[in-house]
């Protein structure tokens, strides 16, 4: 990953298989955070991470004597110890909107990503693929009012979703050039052109979309 920036040490364990490890990539990149990458497959962790979290699970976030390993944790974290560029609102009402949205893609988007890849059911992902892409199309007009996602500005509700949205390929989930899916479409490539993206994204992730 091309963090290169002087401003801190730190040490990621990354998983590109998932979108919550990419989602705080992203936001490492946005802020321009030097980071110690240790890329990882869940299934085999380091054997180092069992002696930092009690979970022993990706992504994990150690920043000297500081270990975080909740990915929502870690972004807000990062938010707050590098305020410049911000990527939550000021006032309290819409930090807690931008919480609350991520909170839904979890709920509707995340649990359906996270069905399809671990789920070895092929009645589950079907479903779960199908869902989905309906609820992808049914909100993708609404990209048509503002750049980012209901904000004139990136934030990290955007951190969240570019990673779902870059790995609907390799989910099997295809969203077909329509007048209702543009919006969605000019969103996806305002997301995926931004330098924090592109310097976010590992040769595996970069392969999805080969």
């Amino acid at each position: 990953m091309g963090v290169v920036a002087k401003r801190s040490s730190m040490t990621f364990f990354s998983d590109s298989t998932s979108h919550y490890s990419h989602r705080v990539r992203i936001v490492l990149a946005e802020k321009g955070v030097t980071v110690d990458l240790i890329e990882a497959d869940a299934a085999h962790p380091p054997a180092e991470l069992a002696d930092l979290n009690p979970y022993n699970s990706l992504p994990t976030l150690v920043d000297r004597d500081l270990v975080l390993y909740e990915s929502k944790v870690m972004m807000e974290y990062l938010d707050e110890r590098f305020p410049h560029p911000p990527l939550l609102p000021v006032y309290p009402v819409a930090r807690a909107e931008s919480r609350l949205f991520i909170h839904r893609i979890e709920k509707d988007w995340s649990a359906l990503v996270d069905a399809i890849q671990h789920t070895r059911s092929e009645n589950v992902v079907k479903k779960s693929t199908k869902e989905l892409r309906e609820s992808i199309i049914s909100i993708a007009p609404i990209f048509a009012e503002k750049p980012f996602f209901m904000s004139d500005e990136f934030t990290l509700v955007d951190c969240c979703i570019a990673p779902i949205l870059w790995r609907l390929p390799s989910l099997g989930v295809e969203i077909r050039a329509s007048k209702q899916t543009k919006p969605l479409q000019n969103y996806m490539d305002t997301l995926f052109n931004r330098e924090s993206f592109q310097e976010s994204l590992t040769e595996q992730e970069r392969e999805m979309r080969l």
